[in-house]
């Protein structure tokens, strides 16, 4: 599973709205402390022929992004980044079929300790901004915010009650190239709706203060890290097989006391493999040219044109060899479809920490499986490698999903395999502890071209780390 969430720092709602006594606008007042975001324009509530702007700003930590792509906890590359803020029911009016604009801000602004939404009579003093002031002393260059209009991403409401997730990966990337310096993003109306006679009055979202962990806004890293390895499902080429299934993915794990290391001699340069039919016996076909993957972890694509039901994979550079691999190979002429499945956990703990990764393995075996007397005795039962796996997660108590199925454009909650099996790292970072979670398993069948929900639902605990 490839997802990485990141909280925001600092946020706060900035408006030109009139104050309660309707004479002045409280273009001073800061809610920097209150549990919600608000956006709006209203047109004529106070005044006759007048608007009121509400704007939202928001902020989040660059640089711990920046060292997570450094410590290769996230990719440099073929990340796609989400702005996700959560919809709060409240009792005022709500607009409908709108739009609201995300652009990143282009001077530094404080968050502040203001609370006061409906009568906007906190104002600025010590620390905050507000819609004249990025902080206590300085005046936004453009009142309301200065950002770049050029830049934007764009999300449609319809009801008016939905969460914004927005994609704003080219937002983040310019934060991370630093051709715009982070100051965060202001969400608004678009100008043709602030500067209109119709009212857009109000949408609110929770805020990063909220009580409400799995609401509070968040700027979430998406991309596709599954290792499709088939050392445990590889075939043998088959004239019956287009070339694309005659392909069989080989991977090197290159583990030093545990922690994957590139070879050396190597570093993230091509890697050389061939295939023989016995040890220091003859090779089989021609010798594949393999790449580096990450840290310590080599890919080649092969092919066999072989009747053994073993071969060796033998990886090299220049004249030195580094790994003899061993490969149980099949046949596709021996496969049988596969309806029904048995799931399980095969490395479940009581509980979990809520720091770090773990890593969770799927064992999966057909349904109406009959063991022979070999694999009865066998010490590790046999898994089943399912091609295209993903996994969701819910919270027990109410069915709050915390992770949904990731199976479209990024991919991030395909699951990897290797010989032991399907598996996936997730990050224990994102849980609230003090609570159980679900997760369940969706396959890809491709027969009817969709993704089948298994109906196994395994239960884990997250506590707070000791």
């Amino acid at each position: 599973m490839s997802l990485k969430r990141y909280f925001a720092t600092a946020d706060n709602s900035i408006t030109n709205a009139y104050g309660p006594d309707g004479a002045a606008r409280a273009t001073d007042s800061n809610t920097g402390e209150a549990d919600v975001l608000e956006v709006f324009a209203n047109y004529g509530d106070v005044v006759s022929g007048s608007m009121e702007l509400s704007r939202a700003l928001i902020q989040f930590d660059i640089n711990k992004i920046a060292q997570d792509i450094t410590d290769e906890i996230i990719p440099s590359t073929g990340v796609t980044w989400y702005l996700k803020m959560y919809n709060t029911e409240h009792g005022l009016t709500n607009p409908k079929d709108f739009t609201l604009k995300v652009h990143p801000l282009l001077e530094a602004w404080e968050e502040g300790y203001g609370v006061d939404l409906d009568n906007h009579g906190d104002d600025v003093k010590n620390f905050g901004s507000s819609w004249t002031k990025r902080n206590p002393t300085t005046d936004w260059t453009d009142a309301g915010g200065t950002f770049i209009a050029a830049t934007s991403s764009v999300q449609t409401f319809t009801t008016g009650l939905e969460d914004l997730e927005l994609d704003v990966t080219q937002i983040v990337e310019y934060h991370l190239g630093l051709p715009i310096a982070n100051y965060g993003f202001v969400v608004k109306f678009p100008d043709s709706n602030e500067g209109a006679e119709v009212s857009y009055y109000t949408k609110r979202f929770f805020a990063r203060s909220s009580e409400f962990y799995y609401k509070r806004p968040v700027l979430e890293a998406r991309w596709d890290a599954s290792i499709k390895d088939d050392r445990g499902s590889f075939y043998a080429s088959s004239s019956l097989a287009p070339a694309s299934d005659n392909l069989n993915s080989l991977y090197l794990y290159n583990r030093i006391r545990g922690r994957l290391k590139n070879i050396p001699a190597v570093g993230a340069n091509p890697v050389e493999v061939t295939l023989y039919d016995s040890i220091g016996g003859s090779a089989i076909g021609t010798t594949f040219t393999g790449s580096h993957v990450s840290t310590g972890i080599y890919k080649c694509d092969v092919f066999a044109e072989t009747t053994g039901s073993t071969i060796y994979d033998v990886w090299s550079s220049g004249s030195v060899q580094y790994h003899t691999g061993t490969i149980a190979v099949k046949n596709f002429e021996d496969d049988e479809a596969i309806n029904k499945y048995i799931l399980k956990i095969s490395n479940a703990k009581n509980y979990y920490s809520n720091v770090g990764t773990q890593r969770f393995r799927l064992y999966a075996r057909p349904k109406d499986w009959s063991p022979t007397i070999y694999t009865v005795a066998k010490s590790k039962p046999e898994t089943t490698t399912i091609p295209s796996a993903s996994v969701e997660i819910t919270r027990a108590i109410d069915g709050e999903m915390i992770i949904p199925h990731g199976t479209g454009s990024t991919q991030h909650t395909i699951m990897s395999y290797d010989v032991d099996g399907n598996y996936f790292d997730l990050d224990m970072t994102i849980f609230e502890p003090g609570y159980d979670y679900g997760m369940t398993f969706a396959f890809y069948d491709d027969d009817v071209k969709t993704w089948q929900d298994q109906g196994y639902k395994f239960r884990f605990k997250v506590r707070d780390d000791e």
